[in-house]
Order: C-alpha cells, then sequence, then structure tokens
C-alpha cells in the first residue's frame, strides 16, 4: 500500500479521483467552502496547489466516499478483518485454514519498528504560523487541525506499545495562545489520552505529546479506531498500510513518526487550561468556548513534499462519515464478544452519531411467555456501560426478527413504531453524562440518556396520512407527515421549561380527544416541513435537539412507582432551546466567491 500521503495522492490521480486546484485559495473559510461543494457532489479528493499564507500544498476529501475509502485500503482492508475474525473466534482457523493462513504475515505488520534519530535528514523545521491555517465555520475560535494524530505515552515509559493515539482536535491560533508557542487540544470523555493525563498529573514528569499530520491513509484511520485500553493503536496502523509504523524519539524525547508530513512536538502544561473553541462540529452545531489543556509547542517539523491533510466537518453526513463506514466493516466480528447478545448496532450517522443508536439483539430468556423486552434490556445496560458507545441518549433497541437490521434505518423505525407499547417501554437514566459536544443537556458534559425497547407484537398499523379529524390548538400552526406513525407539529417558539411543560400539557390533551390510532412518534420543532422534507432532517433534528428527561412527553402519560409512561403517542420537544450551540452556517460571501468558480466559466467549471 502507501508508504506516505503522497504516494496515496498521486495514485488517486492516476485513477481520475483527484481534483487539482492551481490558484491560491485562502485557508480562512474559503478552502472550507469549496470542500462542501466537492464533497456533496461525491466528487475527488482535493489538491490545493496554492494555500495563501503558507509554503505548504494542502489536501482534502481523500475519504470523501465510502467507495474511495474502499479503493485505499483495497488490499489490506479484507486481511485486518481475517485477523479481527480470528480474534473473535480463534476457533475458525481450525474449520477454514485457508482463509486464514495469510493472517500470522498480517499481524507481523502490527509491530511498530524503531529506527535511528533521523529529524535533520528527512525534515525541516518551521512555525505554527507557516502552516495552512485552515478556519471552517465563519464562528470558529481559529484555524483548526481537522486530521490530527496526538501521540503520548505514560510517564517514565517509551514502550511504544503503551502509547496512545488518538484525533483530539488541534486549535492552532485565535483566543489566548500565544502565537507559535502554545497550541490547544480539545478531548473529551472516554478517550485514552485521558487516561495519561491523569497519570501525569501524579508525577512530576512532563507530560509530552506529539502531534503527527498526515502520512499513509492508515495513519489517520487508526488514530479514531476504538482500541481496547493498552492496546496501541500503532498495530492498526501497520496491518492496514501492510507497513509498519516507523517512529523514533527526537533530543527532547518526543516521539516522531518516520512518514508523517507534519509533526508537532511539545509538553502538554499540567493543571494549565486556556479557552479552546468555538468550533462547527460533526453533529452540525458549534461547540462552544471552554477550557481545555494547553500544549507548549517544542518544534514543528515536516517533510521537504509535505502535504497538509485537513478535513472539514459539520452537520453529517460528512467526509469523517467514511471512518464510521470502515470501522463497522472491521470490527463487525468482535460485536458479538463485545456486546453478547447483540445482533447489529447502528451510531446514526445523520444524528451526530452519539444522540441516536439503533440496536437489535436476542431475546432468548423467557420464549414460552408473551412477548415483552427482557434480554434486550441487558444489551442496552450493557452497551450504555461500554467506552465510547455509554455516550449514547437516545438508545432504540428491539429483538431481532426476520430481516431486522439496525443499518437500515427506515425499516428498523417502522418496526419499532409499530410495536412498541409506550406504556412499558420507555426507560430513562437521569442525571448523567453526554457527549461532549451535544449541547441538548442541562449542562456541559450533563443530561439523561433513555432506552426505548421493543419486543411485543404489532401494537397498531402506522399510517402515513394524517388523521381525519385532525386539527391543532391555538398557537401550534403547522403539521406535516414525516414518515409512517411520525408526525411533526410546529409553530411555537421555545422560551423555557415551565412554558414548554405547560404547552406540552395543552398540546396532548387536545390531541387525546383525536383519533391518533395510526400515529406513533410525535416531534415538535421549529419547521415542521423542513423536518419532514428527508429522513436526514428528522433524524438530526429529532435526535439532536432534545434531552430525553427534559424533551419526552406523550399523550396521556402518566408516572406510575418511578415509572414514566404514556397511552397515546410519545411526543419528542426537538424544539431549539436558548441554551442550544448555534448550526452551522456558511459565510454568504465566501460562498457567493466560491459560487463563482462552479458557475459557467468559472475557474471549476466542470470540475464535478
Amino acid at each position: 500500500m502507501y508508504a506516505s500521503l503522497r504516494a496515496c495522492v498521486n495514485d488517486l490521480e492516476k485513477q481520475g479521483q483527484l481534483l487539482r486546484i492551481p490558484f491560491e485559495v485562502d485557508p480562512n473559510l474559503e478552502m472550507a467552502e469549496i470542500h462542501h461543494r466537492v464533497f456533496e457532489a461525491q466528487g475527488p479528493a482535493i489538491l490545493f496547489e496554492k494555500v495563501k499564507g503558507s509554503k505548504f500544498q494542502a489536501v482534502s476529501n481523500i475519504y470523501g466516499t465510502f467507495e474511495r475509502t474502499d479503493f485505499l485500503f483495497r488490499k489490506t482492508l479484507d486481511k485486518v478483518k481475517k485477523v479481527t475474525e480470528l480474534k473473535a473466534d480463534p476457533t475458525a482457523f481450525l474449520r477454514n485454514p485457508g482463509r486464514y493462513i495469510s493472517a500470522p504475515f498480517t499481524a507481523l505488520k502490527a509491530l511498530p519498528r524503531k529506527t535511528k534519530f533521523r529529524s535533520a535528514s528527512t525534515y525541516a523545521e518551521c512555525s505554527i504560523s507557516d502552516l495552512p491555517l485552515v478556519k471552517s465555520w465563519p464562528d470558529d475560535g481559529g484555524a483548526f487541525v481537522t486530521m490530527p494524530q496526538v501521540m503520548t505515552l505514560p510517564p517514565d515509559s517509551q514502550k511504544i506499545m503503551k502509547s496512545n493515539l488518538g484525533m483530539y482536535r488541534i486549535q492552532l491560533n485565535g483566543n489566548d495562545y500565544i502565537t507559535d508557542q502554545e497550541i490547544g487540544l480539545h478531548y473529551q470523555l472516554h478517550r485514552g489520552i485521558g487516561v495519561h493525563h491523569k497519570a501525569y498529573n501524579e508525577s512530576d514528569k512532563p507530560f509530552l505529546a506529539s502531534v503527527f499530520i498526515g502520512g499513509p491513509p492508515s495513519h489517520a484511520f487508526s488514530a479514531i479506531m476504538p482500541m481496547p485500553e493498552g492496546l496501541s493503536e500503532l498495530t492498526f496502523a501497520g496491518m492496514l498500510a501492510n507497513r509498519r509504523f516507523r517512529y523514533h524519539f527526537d533530543k527532547l524525547g518526543n516521539v516522531i513518526s518516520n512518514d508523517a508530513d507534519f509533526v508537532i512536538t511539545g509538553e502538554i502544561i499540567k493543571d494549565y487550561k486556556k479557552p479552546e473553541g468555538p468550533f462547527g462540529d460533526h453533529l452540525g452545531y458549534y461547540s462552544l468556548t471552554h477550557d481545555f489543556p494547553v500544549m507548549k509547542v517544542h518544534k514543528v517539523y515536516h517533510r521537504k513534499d509535505a502535504l497538509w491533510h485537513f478535513s472539514v466537518v459539520g452537520r453529517p453526513p460528512m467526509e469523517d462519515s467514511s471512518f464510521g463506514f470502515l470501522i463497522h466493516k472491521l470490527v463487525e466480528a468482535l460485536t458479538p464478544g463485545e456486546f453478547p447478545g447483540l445482533k447489529s448496532i447502528n451510531a446514526v450517522d445523520a444524528a451526530g452519531v452519539h444522540p441516536l443508536l439503533l440496536a437489535v439483539g436476542q431475546e432468548r430468556y423467557m420464549p414460552f411467555r408473551d412477548q415483552k423486552p427482557e434480554e434486550i434490556l441487558t444489551i442496552a445496560n450493557r452497551i450504555l456501560g461500554s467506552g465510547q458507545t455509554s455516550l449514547a441518549k437516545f438508545l432504540w433497541i428491539a429483538a431481532e426478527g426476520e430481516g431486522l437490521n439496525a443499518d437500515n434505518i427506515e425499516g428498523f423505525f417502522d418496526h419499532c413504531l409499530a410495536r412498541i407499547d409506550w406504556s412499558q417501554d420507555v426507560h430513562f437514566q437521569t442525571n448523567t453524562t453526554i457527549d461532549t459536544l451535544d449541547y441538548s443537556g442541562d449542562g456541559w458534559n450533563a443530561g439523561s440518556k433513555v432506552v426505548i425497547a421493543c419486543n411485543r407484537p404489532v401494537q397498531r398499523s402506522l399510517s402515513d396520512k394524517m388523521p381525519d379529524d385532525f386539527n391543532l390548538t391555538n398557537g401550534w400552526s403547522s403539521a406535516t407527515m414525516v414518515r409512517p406513525g411520525v408526525l411533526a407539529i410546529s409553530g411555537i417558539d421555545f422560551s423555557d421549561y415551565d412554558h414548554a411543560i405547560q404547552e406540552m400539557d395543552q398540546l396532548s390533551t387536545h390531541l387525546a380527544a383525536q383519533t391518533l390510532a395510526g400515529i406513533a412518534l410525535i416531534i415538535i420543532c421549529d419547521e415542521a416541513e423542513f423536518t419532514a422534507a428527508t429522513l436526514n432532517n428528522f433524524l438530526w433534528v429529532s435526535f439532536t435537539r432534545a434531552n430525553p428527561s427534559h424533551d419526552i412527553y406523550g399523550v396521556n402519560a402518566f408516572t406510575k412507582f418511578k415509572h414514566w409512561g404514556c397511552n397515546g403517542p410519545l411526543i419528542i420537544d426537538a424544539r431549539i432551546k436558548p441554551f442550544h450551540a448555534p448550526p452551522l452556517i456558511s459565510d454568504p460571501q465566501v460562498s457567493k466567491k466560491v459560487d463563482g468558480y462552479f458557475s459557467k466559466g468559472g475557474a471549476l467549471y466542470q470540475a464535478i
């Protein structure tokens, strides 16, 4: 496979999968806007040959389609899958030795390879301000590294297999950072670097860190791979590249990736934080300004043919959706071992990944009794107690049925909404943690979760038409069918929760007198027509803007022995609240300029 990012880009160009932009482009919003247009058109990777204010070229959209992502790893993906299959079931080798004969040789590539000190011959040095300072959204706090690989080691260790490699965004300038001397590190709950940070806080050793940008495509991917704690991500980097991860230490003790295009080395200052953000993030909103760790910069190294690798995140789907696609392919075989009884799971990309998780599990506890959720509730608890999946906010889980799969989102919702008994099957966790980037809760990292469990016979026949007698009470002005069994209502802006409780009580009382037999779920939103326009709009609005404990209501709702339920449709109040982070909107002047590039006769006309 590829030994460098440049080799990858050259190969994509041979395949007709590269767009060269030969004229100067501004990294302040303009490069991101071009990236958006090309990505939305499912276009090629983009090579920016002239970046304003920097001598370095930049590349993005390498993983812009699932097909191109498959192509990048076409020679190694199946081999790595075989290794994961054997990890899940070692006896598979005995049953089919021909399939797995290559697995030991693939595993050998997992071992990182230490080399002699070579920075002077391989790298030149520069400053942070020399880099392509890409700013993606108008209200971003500065320029960010959006494809970083952040490496740390435990105190007093140079054992590379104890390293952590993570994709934690890096703010390069802006806010209160001292230019060229400090950068900001943003990392959240359940991230491996946090384990190292805690260990350094209890140590008197300096907390050294290295930020790699570029290198073989497998290196960026390995930084987001959900590896078990204590197992280095470099093992996946080597196997997926079919080339051992090469590294050495510089004179200050920082790890240097021999294959990275850029390496920023430094020391994370313990107990020292500065404001980081805002940043337009992958939920489709800004993550706001918060205090995060600061890294004092030691050196900035770059290869002589360096490419600045970046992406643009925003409302999904975006380029980083391909990472989820690839992870799913690689870890599918491991799922039964990690979550016994689980058949399929889908962190829904269109809803921002963590806000909505769909799952299908086995139900074997009491097969001789009437159907109800039992085993799938224990599976749900296992999911919410494990690593990254513990950040799920809405977890819908169904007992397996013929053809039911969590990846078929429309079929999954049709199946569940026809069968769920809202009086029995809604289970809350209140006053708990949610994803750092999710601002729907009642504090930073604070909110609630809900498990909606489905294992009953059909309860209702879903309708895709408005009930004949349907009407709205005062203030609510618009209602639209979203999909079978799902209705969107809009018309009153959210002000505060005291008013919201009154509004939902009045609305649910009004609806209780109507014929709603074919309606299972009602979404209260700001724009019913927008919510109903596409499946992705429904998923994004409904599950990124609601905090389960505060925003779930129901027609004919009740509480009995601390269990909440309702005898009519479930209601989710997915209106934008005053404390929510603002959604991402492109700068109109930059958009107009980029319109010109792609218009007939423009510099990029016919490019996509």
